[in-house]
Parts: C-alpha cells; structure tokens; sequence
C-alpha cells in the first residue's frame, strides 16, 4: 500500500499564514525554520525536509560595541 502523500510547502504555508493571521512571507519563515529543526528521523521519513536550504543571518550590531569603539576613538 502506498503512503499518503503530505502537504506541499506553499499549502502548509497558506495553513499557516491563515491560522495565525501572518503574512505568506512570515508563514514561510516559520515553516522553514521548523524543515531545517527536523529531526535525522523526520527527514528520512520525508526527504524533502532536505531540500530546505538554511539562510545567513544578517549582523547585528551591539550597543556594546558602539560604545567600545568611541571609546577607543576618543583616548
């Protein structure tokens, strides 16, 4: 007997986005976020759990180092 075949990306992204009232962007997020937290079991199960590439994130800059680099521009 075939296994069922389980939702796409951008069904459980709208299920997501409508439940929650979020934007599809936002939605999509969180879904990717929960892909890339998949267990190894998880993703044996359902290989494209795989196919969800992991994003950069974006630096941050800390109060502390502003503070650290005045500072040093001042002595």
């Amino acid at each position: 007997m075939k296994a069922k075949k389980g939702m796409g990306f951008k069904a459980a992204q709208k299920s997501i986005a409508k439940k929650q009232g979020i934007s599809m962007e936002s939605a999509g997020a969180i879904l990717a976020s929960g892909a890339r937290k998949a267990s190894a079991a998880a993703k044996k199960k359902n290989p494209n759990l795989k196919k969800v590439k992991g994003k950069a994130k974006k630096p941050r800059i800390f109060l502390l180092d502003i503070f650290t680099s005045f500072v040093m521009s001042v002595f």
